[in-house]
């Protein structure tokens, strides 16, 4: 598998180290082509949101399947027919973290689970490194949304943190705690590799874009 690895920040670069000579790596200084790009079988993206369409329309170009880690941007609605009409395959999720989709079903169940509680109140707190521009982050958003409840959310920035999420849910007479703590970047670029690597051995995945949660949960129903 050779990859284009676009955006050679902290993530991105943790994935490079990853992937070694199997990496074709493109930074903000370098002048990325559709014709660059089709040198590769796949395109692995963590590019700040303000850079994510001029890249985009590159990819598009290219026609190459892509996984996006870009948080703070705003995709187009018509992003789907236009990934389609250029018979490609694109993966976008905030944090590419396996072990955060068992957190995810976790956060379903805890939403659901609150008609069982006398008004439980739900708060959703982050903390990221300093250099983080989006707040809350991508993932704390995603938290509330597989939650399916209405939860404040907060955010902190310190020093070189790589991402701790909390959920606290409280009652008048108890409270639930579900936290997830990342000690390295690795583990979102481990799990973005992965994501490329199911792209490519399941032809059958239709042309088009799909969230990242969708990929795991297709792959995690074969173990069932």
């Amino acid at each position: 598998m050779k990859v284009s690895v676009i955006g050679t920040g902290k993530t991105g670069s943790a994935v490079a180290g990853l992937l070694g000579k199997q990496a074709l790596c493109f930074d903000s200084k370098s002048n990325i082509t559709a014709e660059k790009l089709t040198e590769t079988d796949i395109a692995i993206i963590f590019v700040p949101g303000e850079a994510a369409e001029d890249v985009s329309k590159v990819v598009l170009e290219s026609g190459v399947p892509a996984v996006w880690g870009t948080t703070g941007y705003a995709w187009p609605e018509n992003l789907p027919d236009q990934v389609k009409n250029v018979n490609a395959k694109w993966v976008i999720g905030s944090n590419f973290s396996l072990g955060m989709n068992l957190i995810r079903k976790a956060l379903n169940i805890l939403g659901k689970g609150g008609v069982f509680l006398q008004d439980p109140e739900y708060h959703i707190h982050e903390v990221h490194h300093v250099d983080k521009k989006d707040a809350p982050s991508g993932t704390a958003l995603s938290w509330q949304e597989w939650l399916g409840r209405d939860a404040s959310i907060s955010s902190d920035r310190q020093g070189d943190v790589k991402g701790i999420h909390n959920l606290h849910l409280q009652t008048n007479n108890e409270s639930i705690y579900l936290k997830h703590e990342a000690h390295s970047r690795k583990l979102f670029a481990e799990g973005a590799i992965w994501t490329a690597e199911y792209l490519l051995k399941n032809p059958q995945i239709k042309p088009g874009v799909y969230p990242f949660s969708s990929i795991f949960d297709q792959a995690f129903s074969k173990l069932l």
